[in-house]
């Protein structure tokens, strides 16, 4: 069984600051990006190594803080391993043909 982020715990209570970062990544031209693959960019990269008792104030500072390219970079880092990955399907299915 997996276990979640600690910082889960909070999730709801950060939502408005989660939408908040998705507005502004609108009104910046980046339409496609939604509060879950925010919240993923920060789990995965941002909060690697989560502190079990960090203030809720940090975490939203965390949320409020983030750089478009930031995340950007690591959706494009994301999108080429997604793509890594297909190519490489591809290759085995026709291996069996």
């Amino acid at each position: 069984m997996k276990k979640g982020h600690p910082y889960d715990r909070v999730r709801l209570v950060v939502t408005p600051a989660l939408k908040s970062k998705q507005e502004e990544f609108l009104l910046l031209g980046y339409g496609e990006v939604s509060i879950d693959q925010i919240w993923e960019y920060l789990v995965k990269k941002k909060w690697r190594k989560p502190k079990e008792d960090a203030p809720l104030h940090l975490i939203v500072n965390d949320i409020l803080s983030l750089n478009v390219s930031e995340y950007m970079h690591y959706a494009t880092i994301e999108a080429f391993k997604q793509s890594s990955n297909s190519v490489e399907d591809v290759r085995e299915l026709l291996k069996d043909l």
